[in-house]
This record gives structure tokens, C-alpha cells and sequence, in this order.
């Protein structure tokens, strides 16, 4: 079991984000994953720094930590021979503690560059290009590649490790995760779905597999609810509307009803250290090896003493369900 912190990138500067990372390695995480966003998701959140500038610097003020995009959307705002080019040296950078997760994106961010926002199957076959294109150019050399969405001329990356990051793609459903499994060296979810995990496994997937855990730690219920309302609320529209809305204008729209009871369901909260372990304990149980632990509680050091004292011991003691 890994347990990673979720840098929450809309939600704090760029420097925050930096200093974040280096108190989640001296609390004992095994990894930091950063979001790779061009807009926050609402207005009330005012931050998305530059993923890949923040990676450089968290690689430079850590030792052991490792650090994963989660996620990075390779196919239209930034072209994967790019993200090839970026993840490589985020690799030299980093000796090795970088891994590269990627997915589909968001109409939020890719649409920024005016190429309109295909529909999911075509985003899907976009992902696949993609990624085809990322291991040939981490393979050394000069390569072209001329595919139904994406094209790649005579180009290289000088700078390479001596072993490529790992790739982990974002599934939210079955024919994701079957992506996942054929071309991907692990899983994201943001679900405790066992059929998203149980369909990467028996498609042959053996990575490791990231969960992104919603938590919410205040010294009091309250404070806790009211900031996951704050921050988080967007995570309640599900991922046919995350997917789909353009601006932050728009989910500020679609959230406006949404109030504080209604994160009680879907989030550990407020001081009780059960109700987080609960929460964490249904992403282990439907399979998740690397739980992510997302905290959208107002202060983020609390959350990390919360860490030390009362979380890490009995997170590392929970065990996989055996999946079949």
C-alpha cells in the first residue's frame, strides 16, 4: 500500500502547491499528484499554476517523494509530443520519482486553444495515439507517426532517463479502463467502483492502481462540510458533466444548489478519524493500492498532523480485497 496526498492545484498558488509537496514528504507520504489544469474548476477556488513548473520544483526540494500528474490530458491543449518532452525531464529532474498519468481531459481546459471538443469515443481514440506517440518517443530517436487524430513529424527528445516513467491512465468507466489496461502501466479513478479496478485487472492491467480519496479535515463538522462545499463541490455533478462544462462561470451555475449536507455523503469530514478511515476503506476494498488522499478541509497543515497522528498507522494496516 502507497499512500499519496492530492496537490490541489485550483484550490492554492504555486508556491503553496511547492510547500505543500515538501510537508507531505516529511509526514510521511509516499507520493504527491498534481493536477494539470489551464482553469480552476470555480471561481471561489483562483489558482491553476503550471503543473510541469511546479513538478521542476517539488523534484529539486524533495528526496524520496514520488510525483504523478493526475491528470494530464495529452491529446489537444498540449500535444503529446510535448508532454513526451516534459514528462522526460520531469524523470531526469525528479532521478527516477516521476510517473506520467494522463487522460481525456476536460472541455475546462482543452478547449483554451479554439480546436472545438470531440465527443468521448473520439477523445478515447485521441488517448490511445497519444500514448503511442509518448513510448516512441521515449524509445530514443527520431520518429513520425500518422494517425487518425494525431500526427507526429521527424522529431526527438534528446533528454532521456534511463527508464521511462510509468504511464497510468484515468478510467471512469469500462471501455477506459480497458485502455488502461492495454496501453497504460497503471489505473486512475476517482470512484470506489470495484468494476472500474476489476475490469483493468481482468484486461491484464498489473499496475499499481490510484484512487483519488474526497476527505475533508476542520476541528469541527462544520467548518469541514462548508469547505469541501467551497472547494469540491463540482466533484458532485459526476464526470459526464465535469467532462463537458466550458468555464469555471458554468460549474459555479450548476453547483449553486449544492450546500454543505449534501458533501456529507460523499466525503470523510470534520475531526473523527473513522470517518475518513471509512472512506479510505472503500477505495481500498474496490481495489485501490495507491489511495490519494484529497483534502478539501480549509487548513492544510491540520490535515497533515491529522496524517501523522491518526490516519497513516491504521491506513497502512487496511488490506486489499482479493480481487477476482
Amino acid at each position: 500500500m502507497k499512500v499519496g496526498y492530492k496537490l490541489f492545484a485550483e484550490g492554492y498558488g504555486p508556491r503553496d502547491i511547492v510547500e505543500q509537496a515538501v510537508r507531505a514528504e516529511q509526514a510521511g507520504f509516499d507520493f504527491v499528484e498534481v493536477s494539470d489544469h489551464f482553469h480552476p474548476w470555480l471561481h471561489s477556488q483562483g489558482h491553476s499554476g503550471f503543473a510541469w513548473s511546479m513538478l521542476a520544483a517539488i523534484a529539486e526540494r524533495t528526496e524520496r517523494l514520488r510525483l504523478v500528474t493526475g491528470v494530464t490530458c495529452p491529446i489537444i491543449r498540449v500535444h503529446p509530443a510535448i508532454v513526451a518532452q516534459a514528462a522526460a525531464t520531469t524523470a531526469l529532474l525528479s532521478e527516477g520519482r516521476f510517473t506520467l498519468g494522463v487522460g481525456t481531459g476536460e472541455r475546462l481546459n482543452e478547449h483554451v486553444v479554439g480546436r472545438g471538443w470531440p465527443n468521448v469515443t473520439t477523445r478515447l481514440e485521441m488517448l490511445r495515439e497519444a500514448v503511442v506517440i509518448i513510448r516512441m518517443l521515449w524509445s530514443g530517436g527520431y520518429h513520425s507517426y500518422e494517425g487518425k487524430h494525431l500526427t507526429l513529424e521527424d522529431a526527438r527528445v534528446f533528454d532521456l532517463p534511463d527508464e521511462p516513467p510509468l504511464i497510468a491512465v484515468a478510467a471512469s468507466g469500462e471501455q477506459s479502463a480497458r485502455l488502461a489496461a492495454e496501453f497504460g502501466d497503471g489505473l486512475f479513478g476517482t470512484e470506489p467502483d470495484p468494476e472500474i479496478t476489476g475490469t483493468y485487472r481482468d484486461r491484464g492491467g498489473e499496475g499499481p492502481r490510484y484512487g483519488e480519496v474526497p476527505l475533508a479535515w476542520a476541528s469541527n463538522d462544520d467548518a469541514a462540510l462548508e469547505s469541501a462545499r467551497e472547494m469540491f463541490r463540482f466533484g458532485l455533478t459526476g464526470w459526464k458533466v465535469q467532462s463537458e462544462l466550458p468555464n469555471p462561470v458554468n460549474f459555479e451555475a450548476a453547483t449553486a444548489m449544492i450546500g454543505p449536507d449534501d458533501m456529507k455523503s460523499s466525503f470523510g469530514y470534520g475531526p473523527d478519524p473513522d470517518r475518513h478511515l471509512e472512506m479510505i476503506g472503500q477505495f481500498v476494498d474496490a481495489g485501490y493500492d495507491h489511495p490519494v488522499l484529497t483534502n478539501a478541509g480549509p487548513d492544510p497543515e491540520g490535515f497533515f498532523r491529522f496524517f501523522e497522528q491518526e490516519l497513516e498507522e491504521p491506513i497502512r494496516a487496511m488490506e486489499l480485497t482479493p480481487q477476482t
